[in-house]
C-alpha cells in the first residue's frame, strides 16, 4: 500500500501550490493525485490567465484577502523564472449610464481591498485603449492586473516539487472514496490502489463537493458547472487591443461578463460566457454529458424558480452559443467591431459554482470545511489561480498546522 504523511487530491493551482508551501515550510512525504496524466486539466489550466487584482470582492472575505496578495507573489514568481508575464492592467468600462454608480462602487471596493485603482475620464481611456469606450464619460483604470500562462506556471511549479524529493505527484489515481480510518490514518481508495495518510487535503475542484460527501462534509453544498466559451480576435485586428477590456459586471452573481483580454502571448481572447452546462466536463456541446446530467438539470430547474439571480443567467448565457448574441455581448465594450473581426478558437473552460442547496443561493467566497483529519476546499473559484500562492499559505497555517500538530 502506498503510505504519505499528507496527501492532497488534485493537482489543480490549489493542490500544487500548497504541496509547494508545505515543503517550503519543511515538511516531507507529500503525495499529490489527480485523475488526469497532466496538472492542471480542468479549471486551472483552461482560465484566462487573468492576475485579478482585488476588485469585485466584497472586503472583508477571503475572495477579497488572498487575491492582491496572491496577485503580487503570482507575478513575482513568473519573474523570478523568466515565465511569460504581460503587466497589461486593464479598464472596465460601463455600456450605459445605469451601470456608472457600479463603476463607482467597484472602485470604492478596490481601495478598500488595497488594489491601485482610478476613475479616469473619456480623454485616459482613449491614451490607455483607443478602440475602449464608455458610457458616461467614465472608467475604471486597474493598475495590478496582469496575464500569465497558467499551464506553464503549473508545469513549472510540478517541476519544482518533483526535484525537492519531499513531494510526489501521481496521475491517474481518481478518489473513490474512503476505504477505512485507522486510529491516525485514513485509508484512502482510488482508482490506482489505497492511499494511506495522516492528512488528507480535497483540492478537487470541480469534484470537491463529491469528495467532501464522502467523508459526511459539505452536505448543504452542491457544485453546479458553467461553461465558459472563448473566441479569439484575428490576429490582423488584434492591434485595436492593447490590453484587457471588461465590462461593469453584476456584482450579484460571481460572474464578470464577456470581455477582452490580451494574452502573455499577444493573442487576444473574447469571452468567457458562463453558459450553465449539464455536465463537470461538458467542454463540447454535447461531450462530457454523462450519468449527473439529470442531477444536474434538476438543481439547474430548483435554482431557475427559486433563484432570481441564476435565473437571469440562466436566460441571458445561453443566447451566446448563437454568435450574434455573442458578438453584440463584445461589441458594446469598443468602438470599432466587425463580426469578420471574431474567429473561433478551441479555449472553453467549466467554472464550477458552488451552491448552498437548502438557500438556494449561489455561494460568493471560498468555502473550507474539515474534520480532524481532512481539509477541503470548496469553491475555488475565480479568483482562485490569481489568489493561489497567498492561499496556499493561509490554508496551511490555518487549517494544516494545526491539524497535523495534534496527529
Amino acid at each position: 500500500m502506498t503510505t504519505a504523511s499528507i496527501l492532497i487530491c488534485g493537482a489543480g493551482v490549489v493542490g500544487l501550490t500548497l504541496a509547494r508551501d508545505l515543503v517550503a515550510a519543511g515538511y516531507d512525504d507529500i503525495l499529490v493525485i489527480d485523475k488526469e496524466p497532466e496538472p492542471g486539466r480542468h479549471a486551472s489550466g483552461r482560465n484566462s490567465g487573468v492576475l485579478h487584482a482585488g476588485i469585485y470582492y466584497a472586503p472583508g472575505t477571503l475572495r477579497a484577502k488572498s487575491c492582491l496578495q496572491g496577485n503580487l507573489r503570482m507575478k513575482r514568481y513568473c519573474e523570478e523564472r523568466g515565465l511569460p508575464l504581460f503587466k497589461s492592467g486593464k479598464v472596465i468600462v460601463a455600456r450605459d449610464e445605469s451601470e456608472l454608480p457600479v463603476l463607482r462602487e467597484l472602485h470604492e471596493r478596490a481601495s478598500l481591498n488595497g488594489a491601485k485603482v482610478e476613475l479616469i475620464d473619456e480623454r485616459q481611456l482613449a491614451e490607455l485603449e483607443p478602440n475602449a469606450r464608455s458610457a458616461g464619460g467614465q472608467a475604471l483604470l486597474s493598475h495590478y492586473t496582469a496575464v500569465a500562462d497558467p499551464k506553464l506556471i503549473l508545469k513549472s511549479i510540478a517541476a519544482e516539487l518533483a526535484a525537492t524529493g519531499k513531494a510526489r505527484l501521481r496521475f491517474g489515481a481518481r478518489f473513490t472514496g474512503v476505504a477505512a480510518r485507522e486510529g491516525k490514518c485514513l485509508r484512502i481508495a482510488t482508482t490506482a490502489g489505497e492511499i494511506s495518510c495522516a492528512l488528507f487535503v480535497n483540492a478537487a475542484g470541480a469534484y470537491g463537493d463529491v469528495v467532501a460527501h464522502a467523508f459526511g462534509l459539505g452536505q448543504n453544498y452542491r457544485l453546479i458547472p458553467f461553461k465558459g466559451i472563448y473566441k479569439k480576435v484575428r490576429p490582423q485586428r488584434a492591434h485595436l487591443f492593447r490590453g484587457s477590456i471588461y465590462p461593469v459586471p453584476n456584482i450579484k452573481n460571481p460572474f464578470l461578463g464577456v470581455h477582452f483580454t490580451r494574452s502573455a502571448h499577444g493573442d487576444v481572447y473574447v469571452g468567457p460566457t458562463a453558459i450553465p452546462a449539464l455536465g463537470r466536463e461538458n467542454y463540447g456541446l454535447v461531450a462530457g454529458i454523462d450519468a449527473e446530467a439529470p442531477g444536474i438539470l434538476l438543481r439547474d430547474a430548483v435554482l431557475f424558480c427559486r433563484n432570481k439571480k441564476f435565473r437571469e443567467v440562466a436566460l441571458e448565457e445561453p443566447r451566446k452559443y448563437f454568435f450574434t448574441q455573442f458578438f453584440n455581448d463584445a461589441a458594446k465594450l469598443v468602438k470599432e467591431l466587425h463580426p469578420s473581426d471574431i474567429e473561433s478558437c478551441p479555449k472553453v473552460g467549466i467554472r464550477p459554482q458552488l451552491v448552498n442547496v437548502k438557500k438556494n443561493e449561489l455561494v460568493m467566497d471560498f468555502v473550507i470545511e474539515g474534520t480532524d483529519q481532512s481539509v477541503h476546499v470548496l469553491n475555488s473559484i475565480s479568483p482562485a489561480f490569481t489568489s493561489s500562492l497567498y492561499f496556499s499559505e493561509m490554508l496551511r497555517k490555518e487549517h494544516l498546522t494545526p491539524r497535523l500538530n495534534r496527529l
